[in-house]
């Protein structure tokens, strides 16, 4: 849930400073990049951080090297983090991204069925799960479909 919430507090704090006059966050492409990265630079922190070994774990048994997979996404969530945002790679970062969250998403199955935990929180059901997902598919689609 915290990825979430990062993407929502942020995109609210830069439409706030749009509000206020900040030109750069009037519209909504501005805001949506910037609060998409700042979801994937946090989610990929935890790839070294004390919740690896959680994601090592819901990671499904028929991939081999989980530790390697953990940490090439995190990776490819800072390339997209930063794809994102340059208007010559946006488009492209954001497909790139909607297939990331595609093929990561067997974890989130995995870490719902079998009620694991990150970082001592539960993860979400598979219902919430799915809903959130979709957000996050969302967000990394409109962050790049103006550009």
């Amino acid at each position: 849930m915290i990825p979430f919430y990062v993407l929502v507090v942020s995109f609210t704090l830069f439409k706030v400073l749009g509000l206020f006059g900040w030109s750069y966050f009037d519209g909504w492409q501005n805001p949506t990049q910037i609060a998409v990265a700042i979801m994937l630079l946090v989610t990929a922190s935890a790839h070294w951080g004390k919740n690896r070994q959680d994601l090592i774990r819901v990671v499904p048994p028929a991939f081999p090297r989980k530790d390697l997979l953990v940490t090439a996404t995190g990776w490819l969530e800072i390339a997209g983090a930063v794809g994102i945002l340059l208007p010559a790679t946006s488009r492209v970062a954001s497909i790139c991204l909607a297939l990331l969250l595609i093929t990561m998403f067997p974890a989130n199955v995995k870490a719902a069925r079998e009620r694991l935990t990150i970082g001592g929180r539960p993860t979400p059901k598979l219902l919430a799960r799915t809903l959130l997902q979709l957000v996050f598919l969302a967000a990394v689609l409109l962050a790049g479909s103006a550009s």
